[in-house]
């Protein structure tokens, strides 16, 4: 998934995806280590996405304060 879809999603879709994700690669680390994986690049994948989904939820919380205090003055 692409930066840019990532940040047309809501919050709210963020984080359900940041848990799918999150599930997804604990179930591949497990697989890692009981059997060969198919594909051991998923790994990469999936900690990158996550990596791109808490960047754009920490730039949204740094955002919102910034619009506050410039609405207070």
């Amino acid at each position: 998934m692409k930066s840019e879809q990532l940040r047309e999603m809501s919050s709210e879709q963020l984080q359900l995806t940041l848990n799918e994700t999150t599930d997804r690669l604990f179930r591949l680390r497990i697989q890692a280590q009981t059997e060969r994986l198919d594909a051991p690049s998923e790994l990469r994948k999936q900690r990158r996405l996550i990596a791109r989904i808490k960047t754009i939820q920490t730039e949204r919380e740094n955002q919102a304060p910034a619009t506050e205090e410039t609405t207070a003055e």
